[in-house]
């Protein structure tokens, strides 16, 4: 199956295999400056620019904002299982399904945009204060049939963060010329 060019604007994923102090400060830095770079793109944007796509078959701009909420919330719930547990298995979501949801459809966008400033707030503080070794305790993801390191998630949502925001970015200038 062909992926559609603005599927990953920023490139796919790449797992971090050599971590140091300075990676995982950037890490940590963008999923802080995520919040804010996300209201400051989309808190002047009307209800019809928010139903904007970034391509086609893609989510809008507000279910991007409303999925951001979601996997967030699921991913800083999944970080503390990693910290406290011994290799939980954690839960997977259907995301395209929670996409189409009424609540994922809602133009007012202030909700979610609070929920992401809470979440990121406490998840920051949590991978500062995460030790060496909590660094490396795992969760095993059952739709992947593999096991993820907290390093691994703060690589992955870290990225996931720029995905999105650069998901947005496509659809406000696809669609404002």
């Amino acid at each position: 199956m062909e992926t559609h060019p603005n599927s990953y604007p920023i490139g796919p994923y790449k797992k971090i295999d050599l971590w140091t102090e300075e990676i995982r400060s950037e890490r940590i830095e963008d999923i802080a400056q995520f919040p804010g770079k996300l209201v400051t793109m989309v808190e002047r944007l009307s209800d019809d620019q928010k139903k904007w796509l970034y391509r086609e078959g893609g989510w809008n701009i507000a279910q991007v904002v409303h999925h951001c909420a979601d996997s967030h919330v699921n991913a800083y719930i999944r970080c503390k299982l990693c910290i406290t547990e011994d290799t939980p298995t954690i839960k997977a979501y259907d995301e395209a399904q929670w996409a189409e949801l009424s609540d994922a459809n809602d133009m007012d966008l202030r909700a979610s945009l609070y929920i992401l400033d809470g979440i990121h707030y406490r998840w920051v503080n949590l991978f500062l204060m995460a030790s060496e070794y909590d660094y490396k305790k795992m969760i095993f993801h059952p739709q992947h049939r593999q096991k993820f390191s907290l390093e691994d998630l703060l690589g992955l949502y870290a990225w996931h963060c720029n995905h999105h925001l650069a998901h947005i970015k496509l659809a406000i200038q696809n669609n404002s010329n």
